[in-house]
């Protein structure tokens, strides 16, 4: 039976799979330590480590430790999201030169949790604490997110879920494998909607020149018109006048119909 907690060589690459909890205490054979990790990221020499992750987060000392090995290692690192990355797990993903989500998979973030018991004192310094803990994940994320940092202290406090294109978005991701693409669709509507806009323009009547002496018009109405010898020349072709709109539209379109 695989482990959900394993590695792989092949090459010049090797392949890290986090598909559990993230604890000082492997109990079960899918809990990840700091320590195995790093026992197993010694003996490598690649060029590429992709990390693959599903897992609900766990301890945030061992995440933190996990994190920097994986920033601090000569290869490249690959994060890829198949799954759920949460809590401390999405401060090691992270840690990805190059950090993937997949179509179905999900980010979500949050300050430090923590269970405590004691006197008034002894509460508030947890509670002081906790403040200072949740510095090391802020400080993995801002790094890299391209939001404001209050942006970011709402979303933590908040306990956020973020969504794969919503990562890419705001720094988390740098890309998204799996989506479905729409930008056909998207310039099929917009041409479209040109379409319909310009055929509307070529319909509308010319707007008649409003006087600029109502008193001048109305007199030329009474009076009767003059006379106007026939020309013996041929009228001259109109010129065709710039339809100042439709050059607007077709420069939105880049010069398209």
């Amino acid at each position: 039976m695989k482990k959900y907690y394993s590695l792989e060589t092949n090459s010049s690459e090797a392949d890290i799979y986090i598909f559990g909890d993230i604890t000082s205490w492997e109990y079960f054979e899918n809990d990840v330590s700091s320590y195995t990790l790093s026992k197993e990221l010694q003996m490598l020499d690649v060029d590429r480590i992709n990390v693959h992750i599903n897992s609900y987060g766990g301890e945030v000392a061992e995440g933190l430790a996990i994190y920097n090995m994986l920033r601090n290692h000569k290869a490249k690192v690959r994060t890829v999201c198949d799954g759920f990355a949460c809590s401390i797990a999405s401060v090691i993903f992270m840690a990805g030169d190059e950090r993937i989500m997949n179509s179905a998979s999900l980010l979500f973030i949050h300050n430090a949790w923590t269970m405590a018991v004691g006197n008034a004192q002894q509460l508030r310094k947890e509670a002081d604490d906790l403040d200072v803990i949740s510095q090391g994940a802020f400080a993995a994320y801002m790094a890299l997110a391209n939001i404001p940092e209050e942006t970011l202290r709402e979303m933590l406090g908040a306990e956020t879920w973020i969504l794969p294109e919503d990562a890419l978005e705001m720094g988390f991701a740098t890309a998204i494998i799996g989506a479905a693409q729409s930008n056909k669709a998207a310039a099929s509507a917009h041409k479209a909607l040109f379409s319909l806009v310009k055929n509307a323009v070529q319909m509308a009547p010319a707007e008649e020149p409003k006087p600029d002496n109502p008193a001048a018009e109305a007199l030329s109405e009474v009076e009767d018109p003059p006379l106007v010898e026939p020309r013996s020349d041929p009228e001259p072709e109109p010129v065709p006048q710039e339809n100042k709109t439709l050059k607007y539209l077709n420069a939105l379109m880049g010069g398209k119909d």
